[in-house]
């Protein structure tokens, strides 16, 4: 189980992921955007967690001392 956790995302990743998971849940929030804006939820966890699944599936890494 803790493989399928390693982090996997770089800071610049992690930093734009919470952005656009901010301003995607804002937006839906104010109702600019419709309610699909709180998927902006799933780049928020990722970046959290620091582990994309995604980037698991094919072996990707954004982190610069990739040890996975």
């Amino acid at each position: 189980m803790t493989h399928l956790l390693a982090q996997n995302l770089g800071l610049l990743d992690r930093l734009a992921r919470i952005g656009l998971g901010v301003v995607l849940i804002g937006l839906a929030a104010f109702g600019s955007i419709g309610a699909w804006g709180y998927v902006g939820v799933l780049p928020l966890l990722t970046a959290i967690a620091g582990s994309c699944p995604a980037y698991r599936l094919f072996g990707w890494s954004t982190r610069a001392d990739a040890r996975h």
